[in-house]
């Protein structure tokens, strides 16, 4: 009697391809989006005349933080290192829709910040790039990968 493996292979291949390529370019966008940020706001802090309201350069710092601080999940596949980038990216993804909307009611309160009006500034990256970003870290294969979740062969 003869056994076909053929269901052993992977049932979805391509969705395997897109979550890694979704990894690896969350893994490349967050620190160029933390350094465009984080440039901006030193700039808007220390070295542009007329500042006098710190909240939208303070917000972009924040923000900078934000992104460097996930990319550390994009890199690193440590359990500590997910939690943190879950974390970090729910936090994101909260202070994206709290100040894009307050932008809209008070816009000369919260200024020229990277979350305002949602990301607009930033091609809405700010908005969506969290969102897929969580996507990835809940996503089966990223689970796996960061040994949170068992493979399902081995069930």
């Amino acid at each position: 009697m003869t056994h076909n493996n053929s269901s052993t292979t992977s049932p979805e291949p391509g969705l395997s391809g897109f979550i890694r390529a979704a990894g690896v370019i969350l893994g490349v966008s967050y620190p160029v989006l933390a350094l465009s940020t984080g440039v901006r706001a030193l700039y808007q802090l220390f070295l542009k005349e007329g500042v006098t309201d710190l909240l939208p350069p303070a917000l972009s710092a924040i923000a900078a933080l934000c992104y460097l601080t996930a990319t550390i999940g994009f890199a690193y596949r440590k359990r500590w290192a997910w939690q943190l980038s879950l974390g970090v990216l729910g936090f994101e993804t909260l202070m994206t829709l709290l100040v894009g909307t307050l932008s809209f009611i008070y816009p000369d309160v919260i200024g020229r910040t990277v979350w305002r009006a949602y990301g607009a500034d930033y091609g809405f990256f700010p908005l969506f790039q969290p969102i897929l970003g969580i996507a990835w870290l809940l996503h089966p294969a990223t689970l796996q990968a960061y040994k949170l979740h068992p493979n399902p062969q081995e069930q």
